[in-house]
């Protein structure tokens, strides 16, 4: 409780990591699944979740892709940054995006079902509409990331200015 006299302060911002996972099996493919819960859901998601204390960006996307896809990850690099605001629903996360490719042979398993309906291989260029997706994931192909390049333009005069309603 705050004392009195003192404003109660607003939530931080949460830090967060998501996982643009490639397969070679899977041409112009990225992982998406579909949330469950109270925030999100039924809109498309990148595996990922929280970053833990201590934790490096790539250790944090193999664990997470590893702990809800079963996927093993090769080649783990920074992707993006998105900084994401709802207030209505008082979300607010810095998204690191980071990527990476499953191993060829490899296909997810949905080992949090209570958390997702499942994972499937969707073309970057086949997407479902923005409002049909995550608020970190739609940040990003807003920036007009393009996970098939090593380029980082689409980060050139970004402001974070993400505002959703």
């Amino acid at each position: 409780a705050a004392l009195m006299g003192e404003a109660t302060q607003p939530p931080r911002p949460g830090i967060g990591v998501g996982v643009v996972v490639t397969s070679p099996a899977h041409p112009n493919c990225v992982l998406l699944g579909k949330r469950k819960g109270p925030v999100g859901a039924g809109t498309y998601q990148l595996p990922g979740g929280h970053l833990e204390f201590g934790e490096s960006l790539a250790e944090c996307a193999a664990r997470e892709t590893l702990e809800e896809a079963a996927l093993r990850l090769r080649n783990v690099r920074f992707a993006s940054t998105v900084n994401s605001v709802c207030a209505a629903a008082r979300y607010h996360y810095v998204t690191v995006l980071m990527k990476g490719e499953a191993e060829p042979e490899a296909e997810p398993r949905n080992r949090e079902p209570e958390k997702n309906e499942g994972w499937e291989w969707v073309k970057w260029d086949e997407f479902p509409p923005a409002d049909q997706l995550f608020w970190a994931l739609r940040c990003l192909r807003e920036q007009g990331y393009n996970p098939f390049t090593e380029e980082l333009d689409h980060l050139k005069g970004y402001t974070g200015s993400h505002q959703l309603a």
